[in-house]
């Protein structure tokens, strides 16, 4: 009997003990859940770092799931023509606030640290939570006067909202241009076998209002040795390059007309030499300037291309000039469900319509219910083009190494997958200790 009630007694102080903490702070989240703004934060793309921004804002509830929110939050961003990053910031009520609706935008430099750009964005999200809050009346929080859009002597113009720099309002002697040059190297070592890289780039680009010219290059020169079960030894010394080009005018709202070409070396591919250039025409079906939410773009392109090859193909031909055409339509959307994107791409040569190239690709992330999200992803090519395969027969070494393409009639792919979070939706604390050990 006395067993009996010291075992009764233990689970009785295992109980508290577990149970306790969530007990003493029941009262202190009942109470801060309606007096502070409810945060759901959607991002996933670059400076997605939620524990520093839950660090810098601590005044308000960041809630894990979106049905539990005063206010959801969309980050997207985009590359600047300075070679900066424009993060947009789309802020929604929910529930009883459902019809609020504001967008803040911030714009980091190129030369910007991390941290620097970090303080940024939450300088725009904590801006953003005090608007909201002051205009949906949570008191005592935070108040904030003269944040929104204003008239008068304050109001610039278009251009300057838009983030664009005119050629009146700065002296500017590289005439908006921007040049980037990098350089890399690797060497790996062992008993048998070893291998070295180097890799150098450069980019070149000009952005304005109505015209935008990108210009890069690469020479990638590998070598690679491997030591056989018989003892002699396999290498693969490559040389590749590559220069490519874009200039593209935009037409009107809806319209882009430009010209995209590259030249280059891909051993790869069997090709010692090869060109392209292609007039281009795209169609927006949505304003580009809501690409980072929503995009519907039709792309169409035709052009010669030329190639010289390393060994003679399956066609017996060392090199051979053709035109070829390519239709592109792209869909993607960001909205408070989910991510959808879908792409549709062909192409063919105009001289054997026989010889052409399908593919479809897609992904989805879904919020099915609360805390239950839905991840897929899949590809399908229908693969009837590759006039660049060589008559040589491929070595095992070359098969398994994937040195050099094989022919197929179809490339496949499927992921999928899903996660489901539950428990506590109040948690503002941030605790970095072991950092390394989660």
């Amino acid at each position: 009997m006395q067993e009996k009630n010291r075992c009764q007694l233990l689970l009785f102080f295992l109980a508290v003990l577990t149970m306790g903490p969530s007990l003493w702070a029941a009262p202190a989240e009942a109470q801060e859940g309606p007096s502070v703004p409810r945060v759901f934060f959607d991002c996933r793309g670059r400076q997605c770092n939620g524990t520093y921004y839950r660090t810098e804002i601590a005044w308000v509830t960041w809630v894990r799931d979106q049905q539990d929110a005063h206010i959801h939050v969309i980050m997207t961003s985009q590359n600047t023509g300075v070679g900066g990053r424009e993060y947009l910031l789309d802020f929604m009520g929910r529930g009883p606030y459902e019809g609020y609706e504001a967008r803040s935008i911030f714009q980091s430099l190129p030369t910007d640290t991390q941290r620097e750009e970090l303080d940024g964005i939450a300088l725009t999200l904590g801006l953003g939570f005090a608007s909201f809050a002051t205009a949906s009346g949570f008191r005592n929080v935070v108040t904030v006067n003269g944040i929104g859009p204003t008239g008068g002597a304050n109001t610039t113009d278009a251009a300057a909202q838009a983030g664009v720099v005119q050629a009146d309002q700065v002296q500017d002697p590289w005439d908006l241009w921007i040049f980037r040059v990098n350089a890399s190297g690797s060497m790996d070592a062992e008993s048998n076998q070893e291998s070295r890289q180097f890799r150098t780039s450069f980019n070149a680009s000009r952005v304005s209002p109505t015209w935008m010219q990108n210009y890069s290059g690469n020479i990638n020169n590998r070598r690679r040795e491997f030591e056989l079960s018989d003892g002699s030894r396999f290498v693969d010394d490559r040389y590749d390059w590559g220069v490519n080009w874009r200039v593209v005018y935009a037409l009107a709202q809806h319209w882009s007309f430009g010209v995209r070409g590259n030249v280059g070396r891909n051993t790869r591919n069997n090709q010692s030499f090869w060109g392209q250039m292609n007039p281009a025409m795209e169609y927006s079906f949505f304003p580009y300037e809501e690409a980072t939410r929503r995009s519907l773009t039709a792309f169409y392109e035709i052009g010669p291309v030329y190639r010289e090859y390393i060994a003679e193909t399956l066609l017996g031909r060392s090199e051979e000039l053709h035109s070829q055409q390519a239709l592109t339509l792209d869909f993607s959307q960001r909205q408070a469900w989910g991510n959808a994107s879908i792409r549709l791409s062909g192409s063919s040569y105009l001289h054997d319509k026989d010889l052409y190239n399908v593919s479809l690709r897609g992904n989805l992330s879904f919020r099915i219910t609360r805390g239950l999200d839905l991840n897929l992803g899949a590809r399908y090519s229908k693969v009837a083009d590759q006039l660049f395969l060589s008559g040589e027969d491929l070595t095992d070494e070359e098969r398994l190494l994937e040195l050099r393409t094989q022919q197929t009639d179809f490339e496949a792919s499927l992921d999928f997958g899903f996660s489901y979070q539950f428990g506590s939706i109040f948690n503002n604390v941030v605790n970095n200790r072991f950092p390394g050990g989660r």
